[in-house]
């Protein structure tokens, strides 16, 4: 090969990597999750933003913000926990069930790891409401409310990922757990 075809050749095509990522369309859901999520996110920032400013701007800090954005940040992540849950892509080892071939081990596999799931979220959503019941005379630091009402949205949330996780096993068992779960955003080739 001449030194002007090597300069003429294609470069190499972006699809030979193991993992390539692809943009998808965003779908805006309304599930009522997505939208306490979304109202807590923007509180929670607003608060944090006030924090910030009192504290370093006014050289005076306001005493509950750090503990409201504390307990703020509980009920988002353990609220967002069903948004996940609902869309199945917690973080998961999915080697297994990927390289088996379809059939009755795959379906083992896929319909065992499902009812695990749903027996945790099960045990943690119980907890959760023992939880938030023996809270209620432990007080806040600031404020003179009881802690149940902050363990209240853990067990919500936890309450939701149930249900949640339920019908995703549903679903899947309509379905006979056929294929293994997928991921929009990364594929491999």
């Amino acid at each position: 090969m001449t030194t002007l075809e090597k300069t003429h050749q294609t470069p190499p095509s972006d699809d030979v990597h193991l993992i390539v990522a692809r943009d998808e369309e965003v779908v805006i859901e309304h599930h009522p999750e997505d939208w306490i999520v979304f109202v807590l996110f923007w509180g929670l920032a607003s608060i944090v933003f006030l924090q910030f400013f009192t504290r370093y701007v006014l050289n005076d800090s306001l005493a509950w913000t750090e503990e409201i954005a504390r307990y703020g940040l509980m009920w988002i992540v353990f609220i967002g926990g069903a948004m996940v849950t609902r869309r199945n892509s917690h973080i998961a080892v999915e080697l297994l069930a990927n390289i088996l071939p379809a059939g009755s081990g795959r379906v083992f596999i896929l319909a065992l790891v499902d009812v695990i799931k749903l027996g945790f979220l099960g045990l943690l959503a119980w907890f959760s409401v023992l939880i938030t019941e023996r809270m209620e005379f432990q007080r806040m630091t600031v404020f003179d409310l009881p802690m149940s009402l902050v363990y209240g949205g853990v067990a919500f949330g936890c309450i939701l990922m149930f249900i949640r996780q339920g019908i995703n096993f549903w679903r899947n068992a309509r379905g006979g757990w056929r294929k293994p779960p997928s991921h929009p955003t990364t594929s491999v080739d």
